[in-house]
């Protein structure tokens, strides 16, 4: 099989936008009738300074995304109310798209496409920098399925800050599979981007991690759900569908309906679930995402029903009261749902919702010896299997044939924990500060074979994943393949404090 170029990428773009099946508008969009039959997108993005009204009093300086469709259904870009986060971008399977990203702020930055599968060039890695007043052109075809993705900044070493001022935003893709099944649509399907924050005495967010912060993530006290503060839905009694995306900093929430509902769990990173399920809660780590069927036919119009994070114990030795926000593992409210009408609109839960081809690990091509993933810390830094990131160097043990099923375990146990991997971090803290890790991997997403040591019961492994949050003394196992590029990409903690002081590393795939 030939390496994937640039250029070669670049000349195949055309055939594969006329192989797609896509002839009908984007949901969501407007103006299906005009003749567009959205096999291609070209968005103009922009990233700027600009001000938000988030609290009574002085506005908040934000860093955004703002844009427009230049051609393509118009409904490919949907704005939120505040300028404290991007817009949210709905794309399909097979489409063309040009996304002319003009970085109008005053340092380099990057626009990564979290969850999909994307040539590396293409990819938004801090290896790939736009200076500031460039522009640069991310031009690829939608290879991903229905899922809950999104976009957001991704610098070298300055992810944490441009991602906490508003550098990030919704991307949702759609496609043919769950066109056919009966779910909550339009207004009645709802994105949900989850972030904490911190405001000074002016209104200004506050973003000044010290060492120990950077230790354990910047926290905040704040929540703001689609770039608003105290955020609340007004809905109908019916049913919807709730797409979450923790774009949190470092912070891990433990979702539940306040009254003890259950949550009904319909998809995770990567898309659609085969079926259905019920957890009492369900952990979301930063770069997670769930998606929930919402059945509120039984409610009554003028009540409410609050979201929230339950409390939980995240393992952190050296605890929150070194950080500015509320701890890891705080009991918070995210969002309030008020019912505001009435409805007679009635759907059922599907029993069944997509096909899911599962990896079975025998067929690995290293299933005696799966791939390390060992999670340690060095000298107040954390570490993967020791190192830290080198900006353009991949180690030469990791380079992965394109194609290749392969096993990956993730091991957070040698941090107080025990198990393998306790001689991997190099000194340092040791058990003084055994904490979560959600870790992210680009290009691919994966299965989840198996955990151990687990602690916690709100996990959702059965469907595609491309982060994977695992609690101190844990360690899982995931089945991945590359199918679509060669080329660089990254691993790394989703922790963005973690990232930026180097708990990352780079891989190659080869042809």
């Amino acid at each position: 099989m030939q390496r994937t170029t640039r250029r070669t990428f670049l000349d195949q773009l055309d055939t594969l936008t006329k192989a797609a099946v896509v002839g009908h508008c984007l949901p969501l969009s407007t103006g299906c009738n005009d003749g567009r039959d959205g096999r291609e997108a070209d968005i103009a993005l922009r990233a700027v300074r600009s001000k938000a009204n988030l609290l009574p009093g002085p506005a908040t300086d934000v860093w955004t995304v703002t844009g427009e469709v230049l051609n393509g259904p118009p409904g490919a870009l949907l704005p939120q109310p505040s300028l404290a986060l991007g817009p949210t971008l709905h794309l399909r399977k097979g489409q063309q798209v040009r996304l002319t990203f003009d970085n109008q702020l005053s340092e380099p930055t990057t626009l990564h496409w979290h969850g999909l599968s994307v040539p590396a060039e293409m990819d938004g890695q801090p290896h790939s920098p736009i200076a500031a007043g460039r522009r640069f052109t991310y031009t690829f075809p939608v290879l991903n399925g229905a899922g809950t993705y999104f976009y957001h900044a991704h610098p070298h070493e300055r992810t944490g800050e441009h991602v906490y001022r508003g550098m990030a935003g919704a991307l949702i893709v759609h496609d043919d599979e769950e066109d056919a099944l009966v779910l909550p649509r339009d207004e009645f399907d709802v994105p949900l981007v989850v972030q904490d924050r911190v405001f000074g005495a002016d209104n200004q967010l506050v973003y000044a991690p010290s060492r120990m912060q950077a230790m354990q993530g910047w926290l905040g006290d704040r929540i703001a759900v689609n770039g608003a503060l105290n955020y609340t839905l007004n809905a109908a009694t019916r049913a919807y569908r709730l797409r979450i995306i923790n774009s949190s900093n470092s912070r891990i929430y433990r979702l539940a309906w306040q009254d003890g509902t259950p949550l009904i769990v319909m998809g995770t990173d990567g898309g659609l679930l085969e079926r259905p399920i019920q957890r009492e809660y369900a952990m979301l780590g930063p770069g997670e995402r769930l998606e929930l069927w919402a059945d509120f036919s039984a409610r009554t119009v003028g009540s409410q029903l609050a979201l929230v994070s339950l409390a939980f114990n995240a393992g952190m030795t050296m605890g929150g009261m070194m950080n500015t926000g509320l701890p890891q593992g705080a009991a918070l409210t995210i969002m309030t749902v008020r019912f505001d009408r009435g409805s007679t609109d009635r759907l059922p839960l599907p029993e069944r919702l997509v096909t899911i081809p599962r990896y079975r690990e025998l067929d690995a091509v290293n299933v005696a010896r799966p791939r390390p993933i060992v999670i340690g810390n060095r000298m107040m830094s954390w570490t993967l299997n020791g190192r830290t990131f080198q900006l353009e160097e991949a180690p030469e043990d990791d380079r992965i044939e394109l194609g290749a099923l392969e096993v990956w375990e993730i091991d957070n146990r040698g941090m107080g924990g025990g198990g393998m991997g306790g001689g991997m971090g190099g000194g340092g803290m040791g058990g003084m500060m055994a904490m979560p890790h959600p870790i992210h991997v680009h290009a691919a997403q994966f299965q989840v074979l198996s955990r151990t040591g687990v602690t916690h019961q709100g996990y959702v492994d059965e469907g595609w994943k491309d982060t994977l949050l695992v609690m101190p003394g844990e360690a899982a196992k995931v089945a991945i393949r590359f199918n679509d590029y060669t080329g660089l990409y990254l691993y790394h903690c989703h922790i963005l404090e973690h990232e930026d002081r180097g708990m990352m590393l780079n891989f190659r795939v080869v042809p």
